[in-house]
């Protein structure tokens, strides 16, 4: 069931998941990109909501139905908004989880607001690194990218990707979606579709986190102080996020779970969803 709320930023769309009996709560955050909650969960709520599970998955502002809210995207107002979205839900116990940019979010508004929050699940989060790559040459990377922001050639490069259906689906391949299978003319046509609603504000977000020399949000150095048990979740083919680097966020946090699944790349819930539905669902029990 799709319904609205209306916050600060605007209408906020969502989806809601719900079970004849449930066990317990949970929100899920989708990426960034073009990615909305329809992308990233509409294959993942039904599942876990025949487990006994409402899930609450919203289109972020300015993704999916969600229009763009009054300001500019950033990390700390977007981990505002899902504060002020799990308010107006009423919501008194809840875990919470996210792909990508999502995980980010999660890992921000549990730091911050930590009291009602049951657990949290990570899928190929963003917030556990430093710069945007690894390696000898990651410094320049980082500058690189700086500067295809803010020239605003690496949005020129999305927008010749998304016109593109050859190099859309050799971007899906490579970043997004290894195995053939998974890639389905149903799923690309979804991407497509998304890739003609983008209003520009990921665009946004990206000038305000990449700095030249790093990145704005690294929640590294404040894992150790999580206080709820987290599920991790990662492709072991992830172009974006190493698993080093997810490996050693698990050891920081107190209470991890950590599943690496090989041969799965960024959006590990499309393209091994039964392995991820069986952990999330498991998780899920032991909080509830």
């Amino acid at each position: 069931m799709r319904s609205v709320l209306e916050l600060s930023s605007g209408p906020v769309s969502y989806l809601d998941f719900r079970p004849d009996h449930t066990a317990g709560t949970v929100v899920l955050l989708h990426g960034g990109g073009v990615d909305s909650a329809a992308l990233s969960w509409g294959e993942v709520g039904p599942r876990l909501a025949a487990a006994g599970f409402r899930v609450i998955a919203a289109d972020h502002p300015g993704f999916g139905h969600s229009p763009p809210a009054p300001w500019p995207l950033t990390q700390q107002r977007l981990v505002g908004y899902v504060g002020e979205f799990v308010d107006a839900l009423g919501l008194d116990r809840y875990a919470i989880g996210g792909l990508s940019l999502g995980g980010g979010l999660s890992l921000g508004h549990v730091l911050a607001r930590p009291e009602k929050v049951t657990g949290v699940m990570l899928l190929g989060s963003y917030g556990l690194m430093r710069r945007a790559s690894d390696g000898p040459l990651a410094a320049l990377r980082q500058a690189a990218t700086w500067a295809m922001l803010r020239s605003g050639a690496l949005g020129l490069v999305g927008r010749w990707t998304a016109r593109s259906p050859a190099l859309l689906a050799w971007s899906v391949k490579t970043a997004l979606i290894r195995d053939p299978a998974r890639r389905t003319p149903e799923l690309m046509a979804e991407i497509t579709a998304a890739t003609q609603r983008d209003t520009g504000v990921f665009e946004q977000w990206q000038r305000d986190e990449v700095r030249c020399n790093r990145l704005k949000t690294d929640y590294t150095p404040r894992l150790a102080s999580l206080r709820c048990p987290a599920l991790i979740i990662h492709g072991d083919k992830d172009p974006g996020v190493p698993v080093a680097r997810v490996r050693a966020a698990a050891a920081l946090i107190p209470q991890a779970e950590l599943k690496v699944l090989a041969g799965a790349g960024h959006w590990v819930q499309r393209e091994q969803p039964d392995a991820v539905v069986a952990a999330m669902a498991e998780f899920l029990r032991r909080q509830y």
